[in-house]
């Protein structure tokens, strides 16, 4: 793909703070944010953000209100697409992940890119919804994605053609912004 073609730069938006018990998985789960929290990125994230980028959206509410404020804020209307969710845990969603059998975790940590927890999906289906979503960008300059931090880990890590083995290993804060740009050797990783 030509650097001409499709984005240019990327403003990967983790959502605010989660309203939920310390220690529990939601990925997909659609779970409370924390409102003060809210109100804290929205003063803060428009002084970061592109005003002339499309703005696009998973659409849990975590981010979606997120994208809304921004869009009150004066951004455009925020695109929801389903790609930009977050990894799908199945049966482990909502539950401690004290709780979660340990043979599961196990089994998980010697294989995170393929092994899908039950009745949940895999970190290569969420790479390749992720990817396919960044592929299907109209041409722009610039695309702020408000997301989620399993995407942002799996984008930060696939476009730049690194191995997915090490998921996790970079932590993405709640509200942080991570920038990608893509030039003639590929995309490269900005400031955060």
């Amino acid at each position: 793909m030509s650097a001409q073609a499709g984005v240019t730069r990327l403003w990967l938006v983790r959502h605010p703070r989660p309203d939920v018990p310390v220690g529990h998985c939601y990925g997909a789960s659609d779970v409370p944010i924390v409102d003060a929290h809210l109100e804290e990125l929205l003063g803060l994230l428009p002084l970061r953000l592109p005003r002339h980028a499309p703005v696009y959206s998973s659409p849990l509410s975590r981010c979606l209100r997120l994208a809304q404020g921004l869009q009150a804020a004066g951004f455009a209307e925020p695109v929801v697409d389903a790609r930009l969710r977050e990894m799908d845990f199945g049966r482990w969603e909502g539950r401690g992940w004290s709780e979660v059998p340990r043979e599961q975790i196990d089994a998980w940590r010697d294989d995170i890119v393929r092994y899908v927890p039950p009745g949940g999906e895999s970190l290569a289906s969420l790479a390749e919804r992720g990817n396919a979503f960044v592929a299907a960008l109209p041409a722009h300059p610039d695309a702020i994605l408000v997301t989620h931090a399993g995407v942002i880990q799996v984008l930060t890590r696939s476009l730049r053609g690194l191995a997915l083995s090490n998921f996790g290993s970079t932590k993405v804060d709640y509200g942080e912004v991570v920038v990608m740009t893509r030039g003639t050797g590929g995309w490269t990783l900005g400031e955060r």
